[in-house]
């Protein structure tokens, strides 16, 4: 008789995308490319393709904390991470549930603006976020604009990334990630890490492709899938950063619009 296999388990509470590029379908393929045993958390169902996002539909805040207790209270999460909470109930209850639980090991997409700069939620959900949720989280992945956000400066160069980095860092979070694929000229693809004592400045090549859809969705995934592995939280960010590149390398032709990232990038290649 077989015996089943014990394997790391992660938990992802966000959005569903129905074109698959984003949110937990672009989580759960990243966990289980990890070989980590993904479960979920809806936030909303969203009816989107690679042309556009055409309907939001939003979970209440008891559904969703029911499903991070029913995951919890069976399978057990090792490594969590949030993607786009929507509103400030949700976040509310997602972060009470995070301390309830004793979850220590947190990846927070901070989900508040597109990479293109557009606001996707409102102010009491930042305040809600800024206030509840990233005091709790292990790392935090703000992108250009939502460090600008977070930190209250605008980023141009290396050292406003920096700043901003350790502004972040005064509200809680152990480790914060300023991602820099928004940023103009050679700081494109440039990140910041910061854990309050440790400054790096983490590059790898930019990878040109129109197809970008879900990087910050499986960058989050990624580290948390690395957490629940064990790794350290320079390491787990590394590698993580390192599988979104390789995946950037091979993006998939499907759909007229921002095409997916390829997360299962191995088996494309014969």
């Amino acid at each position: 008789m077989e015996h089943p296999r014990k394997v790391a388990t992660a938990l992802t509470i966000a959005g569903s995308d129905s074109g698959g590029g984003a949110g937990i379908q672009a989580d759960l393929r990243t966990f289980a490319f990890h070989r980590v045993h993904g479960t979920s958390a809806l936030t909303a169902l969203t009816a989107q393709n690679t042309l556009g996002v055409t309907r939001v539909d939003v979970v209440p805040a008891e559904a969703v904390t029911a499903q991070i207790d029913a995951v919890a209270t069976d399978i057990g999460i090792d490594a969590a991470k949030t993607g786009m909470l929507f509103n400030r109930e949700i976040i509310s209850a997602v972060a009470s549930r995070m301390r309830a639980l004793g979850i220590t090991r947190l990846v927070v997409d901070p989900v508040m603006v597109s990479r293109a700069g557009s606001r996707l939620i409102d102010d009491e959900a930042v305040a809600a976020l800024r206030e509840q949720l990233l005091p709790l989280a292990t790392l935090v992945t703000p992108n250009r604009h939502e460090a600008q956000l977070l930190a209250g400066l605008e980023l141009h160069t290396l050292a406003d990334m920096q700043e901003a980095a350790r502004r972040i860092h005064r509200l809680g979070p152990k480790v914060v990630l300023v991602k820099g694929g928004a940023m103009p000229g050679d700081l494109r693809g440039t990140d910041v890490w910061f854990d309050g004592e440790r400054l790096e400045t983490l590059h790898l090549a930019s990878v040109e492709t129109p197809n970008t859809h879900g990087t910050g969705c499986t960058l989050s995934a990624a580290i948390a899938a690395n957490l629940a592995l064990g790794q350290g939280l320079l390491d787990a960010t590394r590698h993580a950063k390192e599988y979104v590149t390789q995946a950037l390398r091979h993006p998939l032709a499907v759909g007229r619009g921002n095409g997916p990232i390829g997360h299962f990038f191995p088996l494309l290649e014969d």
